[in-house]
């Protein structure tokens, strides 16, 4: 069972449809979830965007950072 969790942060610098890209892109989920999660990230500070293991989570959050988004890595 995955462990690891990405946690997308709000985001006040980029556009919303930049960020669902990049989650469709990044996280490889269907662009309903990605817009979903931009939405909780928008509205609540944070959002879960995938839960999986600890290599993969952590290759998927470098990536989001590379694209100048906010992203963590934590434990579930």
């Amino acid at each position: 069972m995955p462990g690891w969790a990405v946690l997308l942060h709000n985001d006040d610098v980029n556009e919303m449809d930049f960020v669902v890209r990049a989650i469709v892109e990044l996280a490889r989920v269907p662009t309903e979830h990605a817009l979903e999660c931009m939405f909780e990230a928008h509205e609540e500070g944070q959002a879960i965007v995938l839960q999986t293991h600890r290599e993969h989570a952590e290759f998927v959050c470098e990536a989001f950072t590379s694209k100048g988004l906010t992203a963590t890595v934590e434990r579930v």
